[in-house]
């Protein structure tokens, strides 16, 4: 592949987390494969423990009334529901050594991709915005002498010092943070356990379309928001390792790392009267909210690592739309991460006031927008192509046996956004079918109705058809074995 570098990135199939990344969206090299599959425990584990996580549970009672042990059977049920569409992003990682959303290619074409890759970038953008607010608030909570405004500038240039280090600090600095975070969520649990008021458990009030919401926006949304770019802090791995480490590690990681947190912002949205659920927490937790303050901050930092990584993999992946040859490496990733972390900088600082109400939205407008995305790549992935894909082709201008657009999948893809506004439920609109329902939100399953059958049909048919011209479908050389599967 022209403009690959073969041996930049130092010692072959080493880590070197002191050292710039050379790669960014290109194939990684068999040789230059590294990591085990718990590292990946680590990372999905470690990137939840931070305030974001916690405010989102507490969405559960605060923004949907529910009492407690509703509420953590909804986040549980959210959690274990959606992270099964996150771990089989994750393990397409090491089969194919290439980014989640070069991937998409391979379904929409190496133009008609744009679409998906847009909407990603903006949820990028969303989540590092959101996370830095919630980085400010912990940083002034810890000094007050630090006004929220400066606490979100030090996170912002914070992780995008990670940024231009790449993958392997990445990996490295949450196998550390993962023990560390550990202890002190446990301490900061058994505290608010402690301070809660004896009368918790009778606050709020149950409904079903409370529940249903609670499920599908803390846990399976939670989740699937980690689709677009899972796959890219799995990408250097061995695919000898196999699918299934890759894929439980992953999903164990991030089940744990997000309910945990998110029963404890459950707790905190019941118990305080703060509209704050950084600076409730803070305050629960008595003299040891200054250590939870400190991991929060440090926490905010390290996630949104992850989130300027992915969303500078995507801006550049845009660009090579248009620039057939064109794999920047190390200088060019420092370069997009300083634009995109200016981006997010400005949109936390002009909407830090409103945010609960706009996160929200926010995580409810993602839904609609990944849910036939993410049906869409794992059908294909796994029961069309069986991971069998010309990587080659992807990177291609005229997108080889992809296309430049794939009018059907892109046709799909509108479909299921489509037929899901009649049971949209948000604060900005409500759709015939949701008001129907008492407010209950199924716009997520109907896409999965729908969609499912729907690319399948389309996608099967096609492949078969080429293969009755005579014509490739996948790799140039065939693989040895099919797929393995999970089960």
């Amino acid at each position: 592949m022209s403009g690959t570098p073969t041996d930049a990135a130092g010692s072959r199939g080493a880590e070197h987390a002191a050292e710039l990344e050379q790669y960014t969206i290109e194939q990684i090299p068999l040789d230059q494969r590294h990591g085990r599959p718990r590292d990946l425990f680590t990372i999905w584990f470690t990137s939840n423990l931070m305030p974001l996580t916690v405010v989102t549970g507490a969405l559960a009672t605060v923004a949907f009334g529910l009492p407690f042990i509703p509420a953590v059977i909804a986040l549980v049920i959210g959690n274990l529901l959606g992270a099964v569409f996150m771990a089989l992003h994750s393990a397409q990682g090491p089969k194919l050594g290439i980014p989640q959303m070069i991937q998409s290619r391979a379904q929409y074409g190496v133009l008609g991709s744009i679409l998906v890759v847009g909407i990603v970038v903006f949820m990028y953008v969303g989540f590092f915005a959101s996370n830095l607010i919630l980085g400010g608030q912990s940083i002034n909570a810890l000094s007050s002498a630090v006004s929220v405004n400066w606490g979100i500038v030090i996170c912002a240039v914070a992780s995008l010092l990670i940024v231009v280090f790449g993958y392997d600090l990445i990996h490295y600095l949450n196998r550390w943070l993962a023990i560390a975070f550990s202890v002190v969520l446990i301490v900061a649990t058994i505290l608010v356990i402690r301070a809660l008021p004896a009368h918790f458990l009778s606050l709020g009030h149950f409904g079903w379309g409370a529940f249903i919401s609670a499920v599908v926006v803390t846990g399976i949304l939670w989740q699937i928001a980690y689709a677009p770019y899972v796959s890219d802090y799995s990408r250097y791995m061995s695919p000898k390792e196999g699918v299934k480490p890759v894929f439980w590690y992953s999903y164990w990681g991030v089940v744990i790392g997000s309910t945990v947190p998110m029963i404890i912002g459950a707790l905190v949205g019941l118990a305080s009267k703060n509209a704050s659920q950084v600076a409730g927490l803070d305050k629960l937790s008595l003299g040891f909210g200054w250590v939870v303050m400190l991991v929060f901050g440090i926490g905010i930092i390290n996630t949104n690592s992850l989130n300027a990584y992915g969303g500078v993999l995507c801006a550049i992946t845009v660009g090579q739309n248009f620039y057939e040859k064109w794999f920047p490496g190390a200088k060019a990733r420092a370069l997009f991460a300083a634009v995109f972390v200016g981006v997010c900088l400005y949109a936390a600082l002009v909407y830090a006031s409103s945010f609960l109400t706009s996160y929200v939205n926010f995580m409810l407008f993602l839904l609609y927008l990944l849910v036939p995305w993410t049906l869409i790549n794992l059908i294909d992935f796994y029961l069309v192509a069986h991971g069998d894909y010309d990587v080659p082709a992807l990177f291609s201008k005229s997108g080889g046996i992809y296309g430049r657009f794939n009018w059907g999948t892109m046709a799909i893809y509108v479909l299921g956004f489509a037929v899901e506004i009649p049971f949209i439920n948000t604060t900005f609109y409500e759709g015939p079918a949701a008001k129907a329902l008492n407010g209950t939100d199924l716009s997520w399953l109907i896409a999965i109705i729908v969609v499912t059958p729907v690319y399948y049909i389309y996608a099967t048919r096609k492949r078969q058809a080429k293969l009755a011209k005579g014509e490739r479908v996948g790799a140039r050389v065939a693989e040895s074995a099919p797929s393995e599967t999970i089960a």
